[in-house]
């Protein structure tokens, strides 16, 4: 599997360095180098790159101008390289893969290659799954529909009921019924409880699988709410709605997941 990559920076010497780091990493191939915000979004439209290493403070159009400039095609997975350490929180709610830091470290970078490959093998994994049973409803309806209604039955006792949270130098246990809700910032996870927020490193589509589905829905692209933890539900405009939690926290239900919270929340 070839990673097709973009590499942006105003810095020449910046490219050269990551192109010189990236070298061992047989399945990257740099298909394009961008100077600024503007080829950079030129180039990922045309390119449909899988993977781009993007510089955030550029003049002009900066990194998270990159990303706004392409959500309305799918886009690739970023990782963000850049000096400055403050926009990091920034970088997370972009979604990115990770944050590197210059000078790159070369085993941060090793580690951000092999979540990319996570995140990619994941996402066409799940791709060719779609599309074969797109094939199967076609040419057999009713087994594609048995396929679907089969998933075993979810226990209780398989999902945790600690968990172990490092934030800040500190472990901390967080029982798993205190958690109102959850929110998705790149590989890291922002976990609230009623009086406190902790950062955990993980994805969401790891979190999920410890997490008991009756109770944990999600209710957004990057959102899980405790059910349990739902106190009202507020109706907004174009089909979505807000759920009101123990703690007076609000939480945005989008249209996509609005019929799944309406099965738990009467």
């Amino acid at each position: 599997m070839t990673i097709r990559t973009i590499l942006v920076d105003d810095e020449k010497l910046a490219i050269q360095g990551l192109q010189l780091r990236l070298q061992p990493f047989e399945d990257v191939e740099i298909i394009a180098t961008c100077a600024n915000g503007r080829e950079a979004i030129r180039a990922i439209k045309t390119e449909k790159p899988d993977l781009v290493f993007l510089d955030i403070q550029m003049p002009g159009f900066d990194g998270f101008s990159v990303v706004k400039g392409v959500m309305e095609i799918e886009p690739p997975l970023f990782v963000f390289v850049t000096a400055f350490e403050e926009h990091a929180i920034r970088a997370f709610e972009a979604n990115a893969v990770n944050y590197l830091m210059k000078p790159v470290d070369e085993v941060k970078l090793a580690d951000t290659i092999e979540r990319v490959r996570q995140r990619l093998a994941e996402k066409r994994s799940a791709e060719e799954a779609e599309k074969l049973m797109s094939v199967l409803s076609e040419v057999a309806p009713e087994a594609a529909e048995e396929f679907v209604e089969s998933e075993p039955a979810d226990t209780g006792d398989r999902f945790e009921k600690l968990i172990n949270i490092k934030d800040r130098g500190q472990i901390f246990r967080v029982e798993v019924d205190s958690i109102e809700h959850i929110e998705a910032a790149g590989d890291y996870m922002c976990i609230y409880t009623g009086d406190n927020s902790l950062i955990l490193r993980e994805t969401m589509k790891d979190l999920e699988r410890r997490l008991d589905p009756r109770k944990f829905q999600r209710v957004h692209r990057s959102t899980i709410v405790n059910l349990d933890q739902v106190r009202q539900v507020k109706p907004h405009t174009n089909g979505e709605c807000f759920l009101v939690l123990e703690s007076g926290a609000e939480v945005k239900v989008s249209r996509s997941y609005r019929d799944v919270v309406a099965r738990f929340v009467h």
